[in-house]
């Protein structure tokens, strides 16, 4: 333990501590508490740090607070801590924080007063709660309702419900609405509408029993207890009322700000009605009993409406309207008799003053003489032994007589309305058992406690015994139940305190013993008060300052009783005299009152006696004297009797209880004031149950529940599969202390704070595992986080230096590029500047040789000539000087070689003197002559070349000499050019000078110009701007005006599409409403007849035994009085009269209620007929309008038309002539022979037969004239007053005068009239066919032409080959559609011939039958005798079979029985043809038609409707029987349209079927017949499938995990809910899917119709979302984030089912919109504004109320969840608040969509069907 306690009382654990303020207050333990700590650290929920101090003696520690998961619970037993401020807390958080008004305690239903009106009565939640265990749903008055009706059906025990509490609490609402529940759910027994008179008792005994207090505006001030009766089916028959101390002394006295009864106070307000003006009342504050509260109106509530609704209530409980004024008689004379003043006369006596207007209007009220009433208000009578003596009373013992008078009056009042109420709600129908209500008082203590104080808390101290006996009796119960061991639980008895009130010597026996004393007084009595119980019982105290009160120590609080007034209360004591006078009185109702004055008890005391007499006998008779005794039973005696029989009462039954805890003083709405509730709580015994509960093992948990809830706590070794096991294996490890829990045979029963202690330590587990995966997920997040970051970083940096690398090759370009440019630019400007000095230079060189060369040739001139003059000086000087060197060198030479030939010749000789040398040198000279050889052609060659040169030379010498002369020649020209151009520069700067002159001048002028220009330029610029800004501004607006107009017509556009969508959607609307209301009309009168029909049965069974009583057909229907002909309504009437006469001892009034209803359900029928009928004539009138206008313009024809007549009547005539020869030819040929082909008889025959056609022929052709003629002469005598037409009709009638000639001409009339009929039917639709097709030729005409001149254009385009082809192409596609259109117009042609071939033969058949009719009727008898006439034999040939049965009249019945009654879907019809029945049918509907027989169509249309009917009727729960007949009947519907001819149905026939439509009748109205059959069954299969899917749809929706482990199953209190975890038998969604599977499989194998297939998976889906809506709405553990995901799966698997089946398109998903806008409500996150935004504008299929009731239900279901914060859902609020939608906050699970039958063509050929032999049809023939 001191572990456990270590483990709980740790840092950050919260703990409750005391308040003076608020009772309790949360705080937070700051450190670790160790044992043996002094005080503990905590810190306050506003942060402020406090050292709570520990008991030194008990060292108790705080109580825990339970974890926020538990915070909120439905039942406070769920709670793991149960202590006072647990539960107060959780009663706090429900009430304020999610607007919850009931909470659980075990078997206690707290109600909290909200002081505000809730939606959460209505007939909606009834519905919802009704079928429901207790703790299936969230608490509520109508789960406790519920309860205690199913404990009595189930247990067959009475059951009663006990609802408590102080003034101001709503007990009388709490009582009401139960007895709603039981009204609405069980209903009643009899059409006596006892529920209503039920529910009608309340607003009567709220006027006369209930009244304004400080502390609630409709106290009740007495207690009742109502008995409501069930019969053997548990529905109600009647009630029966019980009423307990009534505060008669509000009658005369009021506290301030209280008021009297209420029905004081609505006859006041009503005192201007002309019914009230006799009563002579006026304002409540004119009235003394009225006015002393000083408060007499109540906020918002309206006294006259009020006094409406309670003479309403009267008249319902058969309490008549002179009854009525005669209550209100006597309640107004109470009043007026506390007006009346009594005087002082003198100190012993008394006196009213004479003509009171009070008192005589009082006298004049009850019917009584003034004199006696004025005497015995101021007088006595007082008894002796041997006389009696008048005495005078004083005026304040005179007023009390009045006050006591007044009271008795008003008692006496109020039991005869309780007495007639009850006579009204009594039944002479056997009660089988009964559920009591008992709304009483609860515990009350006030500042001056009285006798009533006392009598209330007496009876809420024995009710709190039987309380207490109660829940210990059930918690015994449960533990034996278990077989676990269990002690005696220490529980508070409170008998001694009922001992010390009730026993003998008790209070109220002592009180009762001083009540007979001659002279007691309160103060004697509480002497003996004193000295009997002061020391003898420790519960009774004595103040101390006081010695005429006492102290009872009471189990919910200590309450002082002041002495003063016990006696008289208990006495109450009235005049006598008074009493006498009153009996006396002329108003029959207030002897009434009074009559059983000495027959029963009453409170008064007295002896009743004989107004008048002064003395009495001495010796009273023993009766009187016997009777006087029982009259003389105190108040407190008889309260203490009923008390006791009313615990009796409550022994004998199951007791629920209901405690209403009044939240504060102020009546403030949702306000919540813990003293005032903890101090309720205290009284009511709620937390005595807490404490009885808490004693044993309040937490008590499945092993299956456990075992998932706290399967984090096992490891896996754990794990055994034996769960039970398990679980005690787990727990032995978990808890040691062994005595914390118990194991029994289905549960585990844990101590009170052991759930918490679980919880902890799965938190933990949690927390850590959280932790770890937190870490986990973060790591992950994180590593996921950088290395997204790292990649992201990467490839920024990727990009950026992309980037940087593109921007730097752009910039390198640019660079290039700019460098390119720059060099090419300045290229271009060197290249231009070079250029340009190029030219200069070139100017300059070409000057400058010019002038150099002028220089050079005057040089070289002068050179020239001094190069002559020096060649030739040179010449002559060098010849001079070669002529001397060539002298000189000459001579030299010849010096030195004649020297050097010296010196050779004398080495040659010498030489020559030897031969080597000879030799040598000849070798040498021979080299040498080689030598000088390639020398010499050296030479040669230089020579030439030199020759060469030299001659080129020359010639170039000569041309530069040539060249060069020319130059100089050119030179001289220049020169004296330039000598000729000098003269011309003078000349020319001359003229320069003068137009520089002229420049300067221009150039200023130009600068004058361009100024002005600039400035007309800039004031243009300027001008030309403000225009543009102009024309912009204009453009703008012009652009402003388009898009202004754009948007307006775009809004007009929208605002007209909305409103065209919104008017096709109100249309819609009010379609489907109308149809759902046709819909729900036929399901009335389908219940009124079944009612009708059981009632018919009931009768028939008891007057089987009767002889001469004839039972009528089981088959026939109320249905048929709608649509048969008259001789079977004369049927139903005769039978329905012969059934009266022999049940005249049954209720006749049910069944008149009954005739009334359906006559009533008749009518509104034929009135929605009447009003399609009437849209219909108004069609049909505007059809007749054009039509007449038409016909006007024809009256030129009439001559014409009425010799058409003539010429008809002649022929008539003729034929008339015609038959009478055939008919004599056939009787002078009357051989066997006679009737061969060939013969005269068959010639005349065959002439006949042909002349009828032709005649025919001609008929057709002129019916329409004749018709027009009819209706034209009908105008004519309308309009006309002349009787010209008249008398030319008369002429006409007169010529036929022959009798036979007038009866054929009315025949033929008829016949005509008929035809003509029929024939105007055909041309009125042959007209409008023909209208529609002249219009759909005409727009083909048109698209023709268009097509045409798009043809043509384009072929206009084309090259002439492809135009060639173009139109061949075109051609050929115009003459194959020609062809088409002409095949079908062929084909159209043969249907009429065929037809007109079909009429043909039937009418040649009416004449043979005609024929041989008229010669069976002129045979005589002895021709019939002797002379047989043989047929004449025909030949025929072989017929194809024309789809059609015939069946003889007396076999329609083997029929309807074999093929409707007997026949079973899941026997021989599995194997059928989808619709086989309907095809029978309607193949032998089909020869009824042909043969002609109006009767076999209508009996046998009647029989199958009805035979269908008894079928479903019999078998309606069956969902294959309903569904097989739906498909069946919707078939049998389908075919009567496709063959009835009609060509909007006949469009999709084959030529063959269009061959089998009907020919002679029209079914229109059998149509809508059978269609309102089909509505039926369709409505009953809709009923068929929510009663095999409601008890799947919550367990296998909402319950049921179908994904495990996802929500964990919360701690739970006694009232267990159905657990989540599949158990054997527990639905599943795949149970309601596999459902869905075989409904959808079954009617698809019975063929139904695929459209009505999804408008049944529409509902199928409807249904299941709005239950399991509803129960979201209702089951707060619901609630949870996770449990919206399971939602939301559950709801994609069933969409999944839906596309599997290909019905996703069929409206069933929109269907489901509000439960998955739930569960995703359920699942977003509920914060900030933005989440608010997010959930108004997802929730639009949700209903305000719903949303806040989502958000207000939102629980937890761990630690690690939030709570919706308050603020939070006022956020929702606001923004919701603009929504215009119904408040209702449940969706309604009865509503039925309306249903359709849209036309479904078969392409079955009615002649291929074949009828299996199982079917035992042989009776039927094919034809």
């Amino acid at each position: 333990m001191n572990r456990e306690l270590e483990y709980m009382f740790v840092q950050c654990a919260r703990v409750w501590i005391p308040d003076a303020e608020e009772v309790w207050k949360s705080a937070e333990l700051i450190k670790d508490y160790k044992n043996g700590d002094a005080s503990l650290q905590l810190m306050l929920e506003d942060g402020k740090s406090i050292e709570h101090t520990l008991d030194p003696k008990t060292k108790n520690l705080p109580y825990l607070r339970n974890p926020d998961i538990l915070v909120g619970e439905n039942d406070l037993t769920a709670l793991s801590y149960l202590h006072e401020p647990a539960v107060l807390h959780n009663l706090k958080v429900r009430f304020v924080d999610s607007k919850l008004i009931y909470t659980y305690c075990g078997i206690v239903l707290v109600a909290i007063n909200p002081y505000e009106t809730l939606p959460i009565y209505g007939s909606d939640i009834i519905n919802a709660y009704s079928g429901q265990n207790m703790g299936d749903m969230d608490p509520h008055i109508f789960a406790v309702a519920e309860e205690a009706y199913k404990q009595m059906a189930r247990d067959e025990r009475n059951q009663s419900i006990i609802v408590s509490g102080e003034s101001g609490a709503g007990k009388t609402v709490s009582a009401k609405y139960a007895m709603r529940y039981f009204a609405t759910v069980s209903g009643s027994a009899s059409e006596a509408n006892v529920e209503e008179k039920v529910l009608a008792s309340n607003p009567i005994m709220e006027a006369i029993g209930n009244a304004k207090t400080t502390r609630n505006d409709n106290s009740s001030r007495f207690g009742k207890y109502i008995e409501i009766g069930f019969d053997n089916r548990y529905r109600i028959i009647g009630a029966n009322m019980r009423t307990y101390l009534l505060e008669k002394s509000r009658v005369v006295f009021q506290a301030d700000e209280e008021r009297n009864y209420h029905i004081f106070y609505q006859l006041c307000a009503s005192s201007h009605l002309p019914e009230l003006k006799n009563l002579k009342l006026s304002s409540a504050n004119d009235f003394l009993y009225t006015r002393q509260g000083r408060s007499p109106v109540i906020v918002g509530v309206d006294d006259t409406k009020e006094l409406c609704t309670t003479r309403n209530a009267f008249t319902l409980l058969g309490i008549n309207e002179s009854y009525q004024m005669g209550l209100f008689q006597v309640l107004a004379a109470i009043l007026h008799l506390g007006n009346v003043e009594i005087k002082d006369r003198d100190s012993d006596s008394s006196v009213i003053p004479p003509n009171n207007c009070h008192l005589m209007a009082f006298c004049e009220l009850v019917g009584v003489t003034y004199q006696d009433m004025s005497q015995w208000l101021c007088h006595r009578k007082l008894k002796t032994a041997t006389e009696t003596y008048v005495k005078t009373l004083p005026r304040l013992q005179a007023t009390n007589a009045r006050d006591a008078l007044s009271k008795h009056i008003y008692a006496k009042l109020f039991n005869w309305i309780v007495e007639h109420v009850n006579k009204a709600l009594i039944t002479n129908v056997k009660q089988h058992s009964f559920i009591g209500v008992l709304d009483i008082y609860g515990f009350e203590t006030f500042e001056i406690n009285s006798f009533e104080q006392f009598c209330i808390n007496y009876a809420n101290e024995k009710l709190q015994q039987q309380f207490n006996m109660h829940v210990f009796k059930l918690e015994q119960e449960e533990y034996m139940k278990e077989q676990i061991p269990w002690t005696l639980i220490d529980f508070y008895d409170n008998q001694p305190c009922i001992n010390l009130i009730e026993a003998k010597m008790g209070i109220l026996d002592l009180l009762d013993e001083e009540c007979k004393m001659p002279k007691g007084s309160d103060d004697s009595w509480a002497q003996k008060l004193y000295n009997t119980h002061l020391k003898t019982c420790s519960l009774f105290e004595k103040p101390r300052m006081s010695n005429r009160a006492f102290i009872i120590q009471h189990f919910a609080d200590k309450v002082e009783y002041q002495c003063e007034g016990f006696l008289a209360k208990n006495k109450d004591t009235v005049n006598e005299e008074q009493i006498n006078v009153l009996k006396a009185s002329k108003f029959n109702l207030l002897v009434e009152l009074f009559h059983d004055e000495e027959k029963a008890t009453s409170p008064t005391g007295q002896v009743p006696g004989t107004g008048g007499r002064t003395r009495l006998s001495i010796k009273p008779d023993k009766s009187r004297e016997k009777s006087s005794k029982e009259h003389k039973k105190t108040v407190g005696c008889q309260f203490r009797n009923s008390l006791q029989m009313l615990m009796e009462t409550l022994n004998a039954t199951t007791p629920h209880y209901v405690r209403c805890i009044k939240p504060n003083d102020f009546k403030m709405a949702f306000t919540f004031d813990p003293k005032r509730a903890v101090q309720q709580l205290r009284a009511c015994g709620v937390l005595e149950t807490i404490r009885i509960s808490a004693a044993g093992f309040p937490s008590r948990w499945t092993y299956q529940e456990f075992f998932s809830r706290y399967r984090v706590l096992m490891k896996q070794k754990d794990v055994l599969p034996d769960k039970k096991l398990t679980c005690r294996n787990v727990l032995e490890k978990l808890v040691q202390d062994q005595d914390k829990y118990q194991f029994g045979k289905t549960k585990i029963f844990f101590r009170a704070g052991q759930v918490a202690y679980l919880e902890k330590l799965r938190a933990d587990k949690l927390r850590a595992a959280c932790i770890r995966i937190q870490k986990t997920i973060r790591c992950w997040l994180a590593r996921k986080k950088y290395l997204r970051k790292r990649s992201a970083a990467i490839t920024i940096q990727r990009f950026t230096r992309g980037y940087q690398a593109r921007c730097l090759v752009k910039f390198m370009r640019r660079t290039q590029a700019a460098t390119i440019i720059q060099k090419y630019r300045r290229m271009y400007v060197e290249k231009k500047r070079y250029r340009q000095k190029q030219a200069a230079a070139l100017a300059m060189q070409t000057i400058l040789r010019a002038y150099i060369a002028r220089q050079k040739y005057q040089s070289l001139l002068r050179e020239h000539k001094v190069v002559i003059i020096q060649k030739r000086v040179r010449g002559w000087l060098a010849r001079c000087w070669y002529k001397r060197c060539l002298i000189a060198i000459v001579y030299l030479q010849c010096c030195i070689r004649r020297m050097r030939a010296r010196r050779e010749l004398k080495k040659l000789k010498i030489e020559a003197r030897s031969v080597e040398h000879f030799k040598k040198l000849n070798k040498g000279m021979e080299n040498k002559i080689m030598q000088l050889q390639r020398r010499i052609d050296e030479q040669t060659r230089e020579n030439k070349s030199v020759n060469e040169k030299l001659v080129g030379l020359e010639s170039s010498y000569t041309v530069e000499s040539e060249r060069l002369r020319g130059e100089l020649n050119k030179l001289r020209g220049v020169e004296e050019q330039a000598k000729n151009k000098t003269n011309q520069v003078t000349s020319l700067l001359e003229e320069l000078e003068k137009l520089k002159k002229e420049l300067s001048v221009t150039q200023q002028e130009k600068k004058t110009i361009e100024d002005w220009a600039h400035n007309y330029r800039d004031e243009m610029e300027k001008m030309v701007s403000e225009l543009k800004e102009q024309n912009g501004t204009l453009k703008k607006d012009k652009d402003d005006l388009n898009r202004l107009i754009q948007e307006q017509s775009q809004q007009m556009t929208e605002k007209m599409a909305r409103a065209i969508v919104q008017e096709t959607q109100q249309l819609e609307t009010d379609l489907n409403e109308e149809r759902s209301r046709y819909q729900n009309l036929l399901t009335e009168h389908l219940r009124l007849e079944e009612k009708y029909d059981d009632l018919k049965e009931a009768m028939a069974s008891s007057n089987v035994s009767k002889p001469g009583h004839r039972r009528t057909d089981s088959t026939h229907s109320s249905n048929e009085s709608e649509y048969t002909y008259n001789s079977e309504y004369a049927e139903l009437e005769e039978g329905s009269r012969a059934a009266e006469d022999v049940t005249r001892g049954i209720d006749t009034s049910l069944t008149l209620k009954l005739q009334k209803r359906l006559t009533e359900l008749e009518q509104e029928k034929q009135s929605l007929r009447n009003e399609l009928e009437n849209k219909e004539e108004q069609f049909q009138r505007a059809r007749a309008r054009d039509d007449a206008e038409f016909k006007k313009a024809r009256g030129a024809e009439l001559e014409y038309e009425s010799l058409k007549r003539q010429e008809l009547e002649s022929e008539n005539k003729k034929l008339k002539h015609n038959l009478v020869e055939m008919r004599q030819s056939l009787l002078g040929n009357a051989a066997a022979s006679s009737g061969a082909p060939g013969s005269p008889a068959y010639k005349v025959l065959l002439e006949q037969l042909n002349s009828a056609c032709e005649e025919l022929d001609v008929r057709k052709e002129e019916v329409l004239i004749l018709r027009s003629q009819l209706v034209s002469q009908k105008e004519a005598m309308h309009h006309k007053e002349t009787m010209t037409e008249p008398s030319v009709y008369a002429e006409d009638v007169s010529k036929l005068k022959d009798a036979d000639e007038l009866k054929q001409a009315c025949i033929g009339l008829k016949d005509t009239n008929r035809l003509l009929e029929h024939q105007l039917q055909t041309q009125r639709r042959t007209y409008d066919s023909e209208v529609e097709a002249l219009r759909g030729e005409l727009q083909n005409v048109k698209e023709e032409n268009n097509r045409q001149q798009q043809l043509l254009a384009q072929n206009l385009q084309l090259p002439p080959e492809a135009r060639i082809e173009a139109s061949l192409q075109h051609e050929i596609t115009r003459l194959t559609n020609e062809n088409l259109d002409l095949m079908e117009q062929l084909e159209k042609q043969d249907r009429t011939i065929r037809k007109l071939k079909k009429q043909l033969k039937v009418y040649s058949k009416r004449i043979g039958e005609m024929g041989a009719g008229q010669t069976e009727g002129q045979t005589s008898p002895g021709q019939m005798v002797d002379e047989p006439i043989h047929p004449v034999n025909i030949p025929r040939r072989e017929k194809d079979f024309q789809g059609m049965l015939e069946y003889k009249k007396e076999d329609e019945l083997k029929l309807v029985k074999n093929l409707i009654l007997e026949l079973k879907p899941r026997g021989v019809a599995v194997n059928l043809i989808p619709g086989l029945p309907a095809y029978i049918l309607f193949m032998c509907l089909r020869h009824a038609d042909y043969v002609n027989d109006d009767q076999k169509v209508r009996t046998l249309l009647t029989s199958t409707i009805n035979s269908i009917k008894k079928i479903l009727k019999k078998r309606g729960d069956d969902f294959e029987t309903v569904s097989f007949w739906l498909a069946n009947t919707c078939r049998f519907l389908h075919c009567l349209k496709q063959y009835s001819g009609d060509e909007a149905f006949m469009k999709h026939n084959t030529s063959r079927q269009n061959e089998h439509c009907l020919s002679n009748f029209d079914l229109a109205e059998y149509r809508q017949v059978i269609s309102d059959l089909a509505i039926q069954i369709y409505q009953q299969l809709i009923k068929c499938m929510e009663n095999i899917l409601q008890p799947m749809i919550v367990s296998g929706m909402l319950e049921h995990e179908t994904i495990q482990g996802v929500s964990g199953v919360k701690p739970t209190g006694l009232r267990k809910r159905t657990s989540s975890i599949a158990d054997e038998g527990t639905y599943t969604l795949d149970s309601i899917l596999r459902q869905l599977s075989a409904f959808h499989s079954t009617m698809c194998q019975h063929g139904t119709d695929p459209e009505l297939i999804k408008q049944v998976v529409k509902q199928q889906f409807y249904i299941i979302g709005a239950v399991t809506l509803n129960n979201l709405l209702l089951r707060k553990d619901m609630c949870s984030w996770s449990k919206g995901m399971q939602i939301r799966y559950n709801v994609s698997q069933l969409e999944e089912w839906l596309r599997d089946k290909g019905l996703m398109v069929c409206g069933a998903k929109e269907t489901l919109e509000p439960l998955i806008q739930a569960a995703q409500l359920l699942q977003v996150k509920k914060k900030t504004d933005e989440d608010a935004e997010a959930i108004c504008s997802m929730c639009q299929a949700l209903t305000t109320a719903q949303i806040v009731k989502v958000l207000n239900l939102y629980t937890p279901v761990n630690e690690f969840e939030e709570r919706v914060s308050v603020a939070f859902i006022r956020t929702i609020q606001t923004r919701l608040r603009d929504r215009c939608e119904s408040p209702q906050l449940l969706m309604d699970t009865k509503m039925i969509y309306p249903v359709t039958f849209p036309f479904s063509p078969s392409s079955l050929a009615l002649e291929t069907i074949q009828i299996p032999s199982s079917l035992n049809l042989a009776f039927l023939t094919r034809v």
